[in-house]
């Protein structure tokens, strides 16, 4: 640790797809949180940990804030702004290539307004549009009166991100760092291991397969030789999402498989074992269970 260390937890928050995952692994460095196109795929906060100059930073990945309609979606709404409250500094981000500020977004601002928080504004995607549009929606965002700073990066080019990375390292409050130097993460790998899995289960079936769909790690054993075996079940919740994931003569589960593997090899620096089972589990998104796992309110409002 150095002489005069400071650590402090930035939130990350913003509407669903925002791109909130894709930054959050562009400042560690590393994947900690998965990625894909289809809404929601964060369902709970995720800290990524990285070390900047003097600073710890430890960034709180948080779900989707959206207008929430089933007992998931409260859930996963309510860890987001619990990661929010808890954190020194807060980053809105903004998806430019939408354009007009969204509904979701405006109610993050109203929400903040009402708490009395300032926050950053991270002007996302901005490989996407034009300068003119974006210098309006920084004016359109600058007139809410609660952001001290504005930013415009690309996470998926890196554009700007480094320059975001050492502000938010001047800005935490001094003290000890809280984890270890080489520590990335807070997940358990087991659990970070079943959302690789996930995301690949999401990248390939997005347009199929609802986002409901999950997955568990159930047997992680280690071997002399270095390698690990990893079992997981996918838990669907009927019949004919089992087939759509198994594929005809179990093509997809094949190929989803070897995505995952090769990945947490990558990961894992080590040779992985990977065996798939998929299951129906129905009414699972109302298992109190599933949300201990996740870390998340069974109860949110």
């Amino acid at each position: 640790m150095p002489d005069h260390p400071r650590c402090g937890f930035i939130a990350l928050v913003g509407a669903p797809n925002a791109g909130k995952s894709t930054l959050l692994n562009a400042m560690i460095g590393s994947k900690v949180s998965i990625v894909s196109p289809k809404v929601q795929t964060t369902r709970t906060r995720v800290l990524g940990i990285t070390i900047q100059g003097d600073a710890q930073m430890i960034f709180v990945d948080t779900p989707g804030i959206f207008k929430p309609k089933r007992r998931l979606d409260r859930a996963m709404v309510a860890a987001a702004w619990q990661g929010a409250e808890d954190a020194d500094v807060i980053g809105v981000l903004y998806d430019v290539s939408r354009r007009s500020i969204d509904e979701d977004t405006r109610s993050i601002v109203a929400r903040l307004k009402e708490q009395g928080r300032e926050a950053i504004l991270i002007l996302n995607k901005i490989d996407l549009v034009k300068r003119d549009v974006l210098l309006g929606i920084a004016d359109a965002f600058r007139q809410e009166g609660i952001f001290s700073d504005i930013f415009m990066v690309s996470a998926f080019t890196e554009d700007g991100v480094a320059h975001l990375k050492q502000f938010l390292a001047d800005r935490l409050p001094d003290g000890p760092w809280h984890f270890p130097e080489d520590q990335i993460s807070d997940m358990p790998m087991r659990l970070l291991a079943a959302e690789i899995t996930r995301e690949k289960l999401f990248l390939q079936l997005h347009q199929e397969l609802p986002y409901s769909a999950t997955v568990e790690t159930e047997v992680w054993e280690e071997f002399e030789d270095g390698s690990v075996k990893i079992s997981q079940v996918i838990f669907v919740q009927r019949e004919s999402q089992k087939a759509i994931v198994l594929g005809k003569g179990g093509q997809r589960i094949k190929a989803l498989g070897s995505a995952a593997r090769s990945e947490l090899t990558h990961m894992l620096e080590r040779r992985v074992h990977l065996i798939l089972f998929v299951k129906v589990r129905e009414g699972w998104v109302d298992d109190p269970e599933r949300y201990s796992a996740w870390g998340l309110d069974f109860g949110a409002s």
